[in-house]
């Protein structure tokens, strides 16, 4: 049944019904982005195990991005506690900070020039603006 959306970005369509994965132009992309606080628990790893079949039924591919910008929470060893147990499952990434790929870094905190960028085009487009705001004038706000 053909799609009805652009062919780029539909993934899943809704007809009467049903849901059919329609053709993508672009080849399969899935990603799970941990934060190293801690343990990595079941509820991980089920969200794991779904990126990744789901990868490996479309020939796609599973990417591994750190989400270290909390740095408040960093636990020393996560990081690598996280790795050993994807391994341990037979679940490794195509893409991840060990495993490299084209689209790195794949670590959040290494990403911050190129996010800098967008962020400042933004400024200058009128679209985002500087704040200034005290962290207790922020909670204040929140419960206002």
């Amino acid at each position: 049944m053909p799609c009805s959306l652009s062919l780029v970005s539909c993934a899943l369509c809704l007809v009467p019904s049903k849901f059919y994965l329609c053709k993508l132009m672009k080849k399969v992309r899935v990603r799970f982005a941990p934060s190293p606080t801690g343990g990595l628990h079941l509820g991980g790893i089920r969200t794991v195990l779904y990126n990744y079949l789901f990868a490996r039924q479309h020939d796609g591919d599973f990417v591994l991005r750190i989400e270290d910008t909390d740095q408040n929470r960093y636990v020393q060893g996560a990081e690598e506690y996280i790795f050993d147990c994807l391994k341990w499952c037979g679940l490794e990434p195509d893409e991840s900070p060990i495993h490299g790929g084209e689209f790195g870094p794949y670590r959040q905190s290494e990403r911050k020039e190129l996010y800098k960028k967008y962020a400042e085009q933004l400024v200058k487009d009128g679209f985002a603006y500087y704040a200034f705001d005290t962290p207790e004038e922020l909670e204040q706000m929140r419960h206002n």
